[in-house]
Formats: C-alpha cells, structure tokens, sequence
C-alpha cells in the first residue's frame, strides 16, 4: 500500500487525524481542496488550548464576556470567571492545522474527494481530482477516515444509513471591526449571542470579535429563510452597517451524531461528517478535533490488530465522553429555541449566577459540572417555572 490510512478532509478534524496517525508513524495522505473557509464564530474552549497546544499566535482575541440578548432587547453580561474563551480565525487556524500535520510527517494532496473503489483484493483507493493538473487520480491505502463536513461525499457512499441528522444552515460575514470612536454597541472581548426570531426562527444570531475583524452571522434549520437579510438587520442593529465586509460564508451544520460512523470494512468517519456539533450552541472546532482523535486511535489500533471491527469503537468513546452534554444541550435547544417567549425565558435564567457558573465551568472544561445541590435544585425550580409559564418572560 503507497498509504496506511487516507484523511478526506483538511479542516479540523481531519487534520489532527492526520497528525495523529504520522506522529505514531504511520504513512498518512491528507486530501483536502483548499482555498475554502467554513463559516465559523471561531470560538475554542481553554481546555482545547491545553490539549491540542494551540499556540498564543494562532488567537486572534480573547474573550472574557458573554453579552445574551433576548428577543425584546434584554441584554445579560455573563462574566467568564478564571479564564477567557480563545478566537481564532478559520482561514488561518485550519491551514495551521494543516501545516502541523504535514510537519508530522502527513502528505498533503490538494485535491476534490471524487470517490472509492476498491481492488480485486478489496483494498481501498481514494479516487481524487488533482488541484494541479484537474485530472483524476488515486490514493490506495488500508483505511479511510471521512473528515469532510456535514453532508459528507465520504458518508454517503460508504456509511450506508438515511441519512436523518437535522442540519443548521449558517451564514456569517466577516467585517472589519469597528474602530474605538464608532457608535457601534461591540466589545472586542465580548461575544454576542441574540436570541431573537427575526434573526433567527429557530436558533440564534452572533456577534463574535477576531480581534482586527469580526464574525456576524446566524444559523436556522428552516428552508428559504431569508440568512443575508437577517445577518444585514443583525449588523444594524450592533451599529455594523457600515463596517467593510471582507468575505462571505455559509455552510450546513449538523447537530446530533449520526448513528453510525463507520461501515465495518475500512471506512471512518469524524468531525462535521459524523455529526459532532453541540447542539445549542452550534460549538464544533473543541468536538470535531476531539473526533479527530478518537478516530486516529481506532484506526491505529485496527491497523496493528488487522481488526476492522474495532472500527465502531470511535463513537462509543467518543460518546462515552460528550454524549451526555450532547443530550442535555439538545434539550435546551428543544425547550427554548422554539419561539420569542421561550427565548425571553431563556435569556431570564441567564441571569441566575448559578446558571451562569454551571454554563461556563461545562464549556470551560467540556464535562457537566456538580454544584451544591440547592444549587442545582433552584436552577431546576426555575427552568421548570419558566417552561410552564407560572412566572413572567422577565422574570429573573
């Protein structure tokens, strides 16, 4: 075999799949087309920092508040306590990535994943269209890991499932920040958070600082839905509207983990193309390059056993470790992205203190947090005050 494993996918996940496997020296091709950013608020947790060693220069901002804004103009500053969250920037984060898993030893193909066949023998190639000569060629290799994004080629032809993940199309623009004299209501270590229905009917808005730039977008699951207008009334609002706009971006989202990941021959999938963003809050960079990991130790292993069954390993950890955060972010979403007064409700217990300690400590650290038990049981009280209606939308 020219390769040990085929990566599909440069971003996040696919490239510290990469990495991961040539650290422990396995001969690792990464494909992936290029020239291409994802749509992303760009936010990374402290513990993705630590354990992936992302260096000081790759943040391009910290943030050390959070600003909910509810649909009737509330705002609720949430302070991130011992600590910031990290900003970074796709177009220069994953190319980082890239580059750190070539430097592993990885090779990068730049190319468009076409498809896979296989040998008489059964062994997979990677069929690929070069970026350079805009011809097909191929990759053989033993094992495959599909790292690329939501509605994955990779999946569809190999993780034989209906495909029933329910999606978030998001939208941003990338706008240069406004200057400290403006009258723009930004922060440039404040993220904002809106949770208004006519920017979003079902999800939420953003206002999220790069530093020299900033990411304005929402997301929403529902058809023909107006994102462009609703990203345009977004930046009115925040004094935006004239700020220069210097890309454009917008992508689906996946946001439940599909229920199978691999198709118990050679084939694995991760990141986005496994369905690992948080629910909720749409988080996806610390999750996809988690996946990325898992994925690259199953693959190790099954390449040193000849094991191909180990494969369906990657979620079971995977899920060990985030699934129940993943089910509890879901439910959130379920009961309050639903309309503007459970949204209202939402932004109210935002100011509980509790609430606000439990919410950042969980996305600080990537695991539910225990609290006292009064602690827990008022916040239970009034989640269920709010859900059926005994208190007022602003009600704190």
């Amino acid at each position: 075999m020219a390769h040990d494993v085929v990566v599909v996918g440069g971003g996040p996940s696919g490239a510290t799949a990469a990495c991961e496997l040539a650290k422990k020296g396995f001969r690792v091709a990464l494909i992936d087309r290029l020239g291409r950013t994802k749509p992303c608020g760009g936010a990374i947790p402290p513990r993705l920092i630590k354990d992936f060693d992302i260096p000081e220069e790759q943040l391009v901002a910290k943030i050390t508040t959070a600003r909910m804004v509810s649909p009737t103009g509330r705002k609720v500053d949430i302070p991130i306590e011992n600590g910031f969250v990290g900003m970074v920037d796709r177009k220069d984060f994953d190319p980082f990535l890239r580059q750190r898993a070539v430097e592993a030893g990885a090779l990068l193909v730049e190319g468009t994943f076409r498809k896979i066949t296989r040998d008489a023998d059964g062994n997979p190639r990677v069929i690929y269209r070069s970026n350079h000569d805009g011809q097909d060629h191929e990759l053989s290799c033993q094992f495959i890991i599909g790292a690329d994004g939501a509605r994955s080629q990779v999946a569809r032809q190999e993780v034989a499932e209906k495909d029933e993940t329910p999606y978030v199309m998001a939208y941003h623009e990338i706008i240069k920040s406004p200057l400290a004299h403006d009258q723009a209501d930004y922060d440039p270590k404040r993220c904002d958070v809106i949770y208004d229905g006519r920017i979003s009917p079902d999800f939420y808005g953003w206002v999220f600082p790069h530093g020299n730039s900033c990411s304005v977008g929402m997301g929403t699951g529902i058809e023909k839905f107006d994102l462009k207008g609703a990203t345009s009334s977004l930046r009115k609002t925040h004094g935006l509207q004239d700020c220069e706009t210097l890309r454009r971006e917008g992508a689906p989202i996946p946001l439940k983990p599909l229920r199978r990941w691999d198709n118990g021959r050679d084939v694995l999938l991760a990141g986005d193309a496994a369905g690992v963003v948080a629910p909720s809050s749409g988080e996806g960079i610390y999750y996809a390059m988690m996946a990325g990991q898992v994925a690259a130790d199953v693959v190790a292993q099954a390449l040193i056993s000849k094991d191909a069954s180990l494969l369906r390993k990657a979620r079971k950890v995977f899920l060990k470790e985030h699934g129940q955060v993943f089910k509890v972010l879901g439910a959130m979403q379920n009961a309050y992205y639903r309309n503007d007064n459970r949204r209202e409700r939402f932004v109210s217990l935002c100011h509980d203190i509790d609430v606000q300690r439990l919410t950042f400590e969980a996305y600080m650290n990537k695991k539910l947090v225990g609290a006292k038990p009064l602690a827990h049981l008022k916040i239970g009280l009034k989640n269920l005050a709010h859900l059926l209606g005994l208190v007022s939308p602003q009600s704190t």
